[in-house]
């Protein structure tokens, strides 16, 4: 008697890949049509930013970025927080972070991949950019929010943290 080999696929029961790729279609066109929030990658080209040769921190100016890419993705801005500075009795109101959701065939189908440290403009605003670092880049998701049935991972949660205009003001590219 042989044995015939079979390929392990959870989703042929009851639920084929066609209708996982239909389900997608049709979150990413709520998302990207109807919902239409827009954020700008700003990616950190890692092979090309300059770092100290001792503890391999980024120079001053150093930061060298891959042409910003606008992406379509779900946006939730936490609540600020009211901060105190060390032991002070100073307080400063800080802005919540940017927890966005993104379809990885959005990511796969313009390229681009977001990174920890990596930079994101968000729109607050026709004329308010407000710029966030990536603090949690959302590549765990072996968990069921992430899979259909923690079998076929489809979406990613991302977490950025707003900086202030010191550290990022944009990328702008001069054209002329």
């Amino acid at each position: 008697m042989t044995q015939r080999k079979v390929p392990i696929t959870r989703l042929n029961k009851f639920f084929s890949g066609e209708d996982f790729e239909l389900d997608i279609a049709m979150g990413r066109e709520w998302l990207e049509g109807d919902m239409n929030f827009i954020l700008v990658l700003y990616k950190v080209d890692r092979e090309r930013t300059k770092t100290d040769d001792v503890y391999g921190e980024t120079l001053e100016d150093g930061i060298q970025f891959l042409p910003p890419v606008e992406f379509r993705a779900y946006v939730q801005i936490e609540q600020p927080e009211n901060q105190d500075y060390g032991n002070s009795k100073v307080t400063q109101m800080e802005p919540g972070n940017l927890k966005i959701g993104v379809y990885q065939k959005t990511l796969d189908d313009l390229n681009i991949d977001i990174d920890y440290g990596d930079y994101i403009g968000y729109y607050e605003t026709e004329s308010r950019v407000r710029y966030y670092s990536v603090v949690n880049d959302g590549r765990v998701v072996s968990d069921n929010k992430h899979t259909y049935g923690g079998f076929k991972p489809f979406y990613r949660s991302i977490v950025a943290s707003p900086v202030n205009d010191n550290e990022f003001k944009g990328v702008w590219i001069d054209i002329y």
